[in-house]
């Protein structure tokens, strides 16, 4: 089969051969026909301390079709059309208790969406109903992300919530916010992507300015009892500290890899709580797949383009700067 290979250091991924995979007892093969670019795949093959080990393939966001399974898979059958927990878990340690295994570290993770074939447990596999596309599948990853990032800060209806960027992570956000009863209101740099995120859920979206707290509370009636950090830069953290309400929470999804500052005191004095989630659980997959099946919402309007494998590694480069895309698809079989 055809799969992308990061070779380490920085250096741009290559479509190399690769053996197909078989499947375990346990486990099914499945033909991706989507798999979608996340920024930690651009984060983690930029060459720096955080990267992915060299000699792996990417790809965690994934869908397929079931073309082989192992002795003891039970609940799939061939030409079942599937999305996947991008973890596997050890059983025994605490991430594993809460079903977050994206946390766990003594069991080995689930990549390899950048290629034709990639084997997956049946336990972590998520069947999707005929309702949903290869596309929509690939898309539960993120929005599993947004939901579980959500929940950890305890939102309730009528909560107002600011979210700041509006890119994939940011946008899922705003969907699961709204879907939870929030006001929403959602602060970028730019204006480029305002329609995309009024359609998610937001009721409005702003520009970072001078005027940006009496815009904020202006549309929100009041100073946000949320803010949800979805930039994944140094200084941002910092900024929703200063917009959040007193008694309010930060949570900071976006995933940043570098250092940053910012004046706890800042945070002591307001009662500001800080989350740091990471991951997501089956039950979320599950979840999103029933949300996503059940409503007339169509989360693909977050894809901006479908490209094949062969430009995998032109368009990570692509990504890696000033560009037009928000969520871009690999579909690997053409």
């Amino acid at each position: 089969m055809k799969a992308a290979n990061y070779p380490g250091d920085g250096e741009p991924l290559e479509i190399i051969n690769k053996p197909d995979p078989s499947p375990k007892p346990d486990e099914v093969v499945i033909e991706v026909h989507r798999c979608g670019i996340c920024g930690t795949d651009l984060h983690m093959t930029e060459g720096h301390h955080w990267q992915f080990p060299a000699g792996c393939t990417p790809g965690h966001e994934y869908a397929g079709r079931v073309v082989a399974k192992g002795s003891q898979v039970r609940h799939l059958s061939e030409g079942d059309l599937i999305t996947a927990l991008p973890s596997t878990g050890c059983g025994n340690c605490d991430a594993c208790a809460t079903g977050n295994l994206a946390l766990c570290h003594n069991a080995p993770g689930l990549m390899g969406g950048f290629a034709q074939y990639i084997s997956v447990p049946e336990a972590v596999s998520t069947k999707l109903p005929s309702t949903l596309t290869a596309a929509d599948g690939a898309l539960v990853e993120p929005f599993a992300v947004g939901l579980y990032g959500l929940q950890q800060a305890q939102i309730k209806p009528g909560a107002k919530v600011l979210v700041l960027g509006a890119g994939s992570v940011a946008l899922c956000a705003i969907f699961w916010a709204k879907q939870l009863g929030a006001s929403v209101v959602a602060m970028s740099r730019s204006s480029r992507r305002e329609e995309l995120a009024l359609a998610m859920g937001a009721d409005a979206l702003i520009n970072f300015g001078d005027q940006q707290q009496d815009q904020i509370q202006k549309l929100l009636g009041g100073a946000p009892d949320i803010v949800v950090e979805c930039i994944g830069r140094p200084g941002f953290i910092g900024q929703g500290i200063a917009m959040v309400k007193p008694m309010g929470k930060v949570v900071s999804m976006g995933f940043c890899t570098a250092p940053d500052q910012f004046t706890p005191a800042m945070a002591g004095f307001k009662g500001v709580s800080l989350l740091f989630p990471v991951g997501y659980t089956l039950a979320n997959f599950q979840h999103c797949v029933d949300v996503l099946s059940g409503t007339d919402f169509d989360p693909k309007i977050i894809i901006t383009n479908t490209v094949g494998l062969e430009q995998l590694p032109s368009m990570m480069e692509k990504l890696r700067g000033s560009n037009q895309e928000t969520k871009v698809h690999i579909n690997p079989m053409v």
